[in-house]
């Protein structure tokens, strides 16, 4: 059930993306779906009633191992949500320099005054 609200919440940025005219809506559904692969990527490590992975005398203990939880989905998106912010900035700072040379977020009316 959980995975199907991701792949929802992916689709709603994708839609926002596809069908928006305005630049900060798509970014706006650019991060959406950054969400949604985030909240993916944790979801597909978790393990009901696991075990925090931090290292303790317990770990060669095999049942230990069986309910740790995996480290690895945890710092993907880590690493994820910080370049995430560098594309969102990236993002912002080409909207804001499109906004002052045409004067406005519309795509469409950004193609009509191409010259």
């Amino acid at each position: 059930m959980l995975y199907t609200l991701c792949f929802i919440l992916f689709a709603v940025g994708l839609f926002a993306v596809s069908t928006q005219k305005n630049i900060i809506k798509i970014i706006m559904g650019i991060e959406i779906m950054d969400l949604a692969v985030n909240l993916f990527l944790v979801m597909s490590g978790y393990r009901a009633d696991g075990r925090t992975p931090i290292l303790t005398r317990e770990v060669s203990r095999p049942e230990w191992l069986a309910a740790a939880v995996d480290p690895f989905p945890q710092a993907m998106v880590l690493t994820s949500i910080v370049i995430g912010l560098g594309v969102l900035a990236l993002l912002l700072v080409l909207a804001l320099r499109l906004y002052g040379r045409y004067g406005t977020y519309d795509i469409t009316k950004m193609r009509k005054l191409r010259g």
